[in-house]
């Protein structure tokens, strides 16, 4: 993919019809935050409310996420969040793999232009598809990997908090790591 503006991709993006996704769609979930901003949240897809709105991560998910945040002193003007996918899986089933290998070019795109110094993936399957396809996410969750000077980490989708409050610990350990990376590593993120 040709590297093109932020706004390019974007429109380029809203209109994509590259996979069946695109038939049952209500919105395409390019992605919301700070495209300049040094630290990348990726999920793995939209959901019901997502796709309604067009935004990601506003649900009860989104909420708990944006609590996290809030604790480490981050809210979303200083990140940008994106899914491997952009469109809604029906009946939010785990995107295809054919699905995935079709969308990821817009998440490179998006990444490429970004530049992220940090990128959180938030569940198994996006640490599965931007780590290691082998990533173990109860066992894995809050280490730290580099790949092309690009510092990553996942952590438990807001998800599975949500449905299993007993991990929410380590959970907030992971933010912690993430405050304390971002302190070390990112020149323009001030925490607050």
């Amino acid at each position: 993919m040709i590297l093109i503006t932020w706004e390019e991709l974007k429109e380029q993006c809203l209109s994509c019809k590259k996979c069946k996704l695109s038939e049952t769609r209500t919105n395409v979930v390019f992605g919301d935050g700070n495209p300049e901003s040094e630290v990348l949240f990726i999920g793995e897809g939209p959901g019901a409310q997502e796709d309604a709105s067009g935004l990601p991560f506003v649900g009860r998910a989104g909420k708990l996420l944006d609590d996290m945040l809030a604790m480490i002193g981050l809210d979303r003007s200083q990140i940008f969040i994106a899914n491997i996918v952009k469109c809604r899986p029906p009946n939010n089933r785990d995107p295809l793999a054919e699905e995935q290998e079709i969308c990821i070019e817009w998440l490179r795109a998006q990444t490429a232009l970004m530049r992220p110094k940090i990128i959180v993936c938030l569940g198994r399957i996006a640490a599965q598809v931007i780590i290691r396809p082998d990533f173990k996410i109860t066992q894995e969750h809050g280490k730290w990997f580099v790949k092309a000077n690009t510092h990553m980490m996942a952590t438990l989708h807001p998800a599975a908090l949500l449905r299993d409050p007993r991990r929410r610990p380590g959970s907030f350990e992971d933010f912690e790591s993430l405050r304390l990376k971002i302190t070390e590593i990112c020149e323009r993120t001030e925490l607050k």
